[in-house]
């Protein structure tokens, strides 16, 4: 089948941040799910001589898709060149650069260039990718500019943590546990219900109704990357009034006793809604500890009904 013609497109922004500062933001991918709304997850491997292999996992046009992408960093020339070497379907081919330019004054022009060649001849084909590299684009810029920007202002309300429970069972079947949301309902107290979508093998849209403490329910939508028997990482697009970005992980290492698995949150803090929430008192430190409870307690309640499963089957 006949591939459409090379299509190239450029978009660009101009941040008030100085360029190499910039650079590193694009440079290091793993903060590419907290700066860019559409990354789900991104797993790097380093291939040597300013080389690297990354797998992303991301959303376009609302629909979930992954692809894997070869990039070459020049830190000296602010530049980072990428191109697919596994696209998913309309596309055949993907590339393109970053380009960041020193401007006055300490700030910066972030040039995205990208060319693609669409599977068929289809126009339809083509103009979806047309759509979803214009939005993707837009939307990757806007909330560089947005991130760059309020870096420092960001420090004081992005916040990590972790809890784990060590399991006297097998890591795949604490594994499966977390991988099969479809039965949480039944299996997790504090679930009510759960509605869970894997149309691509280990790519996950979950959606589903947790109750809190004084039985009120609220509904949450994640995308979740399964890699079996090691990690599910999420991304949270339905938040709480008081976060702006909820991101995480499950990991699943086994040991001597068992298999230690454990429940990851990174979490930025909405500033705008916490004395609506928590009162007109209330500052950082409240919402923080408000935000970390809350995540905690249901994560650490999964992974002790986890538990309870694999040391049943386990005998």
């Amino acid at each position: 089948m006949p591939q459409s013609a090379l299509r190239e497109v450029e978009h660009e922004i101009t941040i008030s941040a100085p360029a190499a500062a910039v650079y590193e933001l694009i440079a290091d991918v793993t903060n590419w799910p907290r700066i860019f709304p559409p990354t789900i997850y991104v797993e790097r491997e380093d291939l040597g001589d300013d080389a690297e292999r990354i797998q992303i996992w991301a959303t376009a046009n609302g629909e979930a898709k992954n692809w894997t992408s070869r990039r070459t960093l020049d830190p000296e020339g602010l530049r980072i060149t990428f191109r697919q070497e596994i696209s998913a379907p309309p596309v055949a081919t993907m590339g393109g650069t970053w380009i960041i330019e020193p401007l006055a004054d300490g700030a910066s022009r972030v040039r995205l260039l990208h060319d693609y060649r669409a599977v068929d001849e289809k126009p339809e084909s083509l103009a979806w990718i047309d759509e979803a590299v214009d939005r993707n684009s837009r939307s990757e810029l806007a909330a560089l500019k947005t991130n760059v920007e309020l870096a420092h202002a960001a420090e004081e309300v992005t916040f990590s943590f972790e809890d784990t429970v060590q399991i006297n069972g097998s890591a795949k079947d604490v594994y499966d546990f977390i991988n099969d949301a479809h039965l949480w309902s039944e299996r997790l107290p504090h679930v009510a219900t759960v509605r869970l979508e894997e149309d691509t093998p280990g790519l996950q849209t979950l959606e589903m109704d947790t109750r809190a403490k004084d039985g009120s329910t609220h509904t949450t939508k994640s995308y979740r990357v399964c890699i079996p028997g090691r990690k599910i990482a999420y991304k949270q697009v339905t938040l709480p009034a008081l976060m702006t970005l909820h991101t995480g992980y499950w990991t699943f290492r086994e040991n001597e006793q068992g298999v230690a698995a454990s429940s990851q949150h990174t979490v930025v803090l909405n500033t705008e809604n916490i004395t609506k929430i928590l009162g007109p008192d209330a500052g950082i430190a409240e919402a923080r500890e408000y935000v970390q409870t809350a995540l905690s307690t249901n994560s650490t309640a999964t992974l002790n009904h986890a538990k309870a499963h694999a040391e049943q089957l386990q005998g």
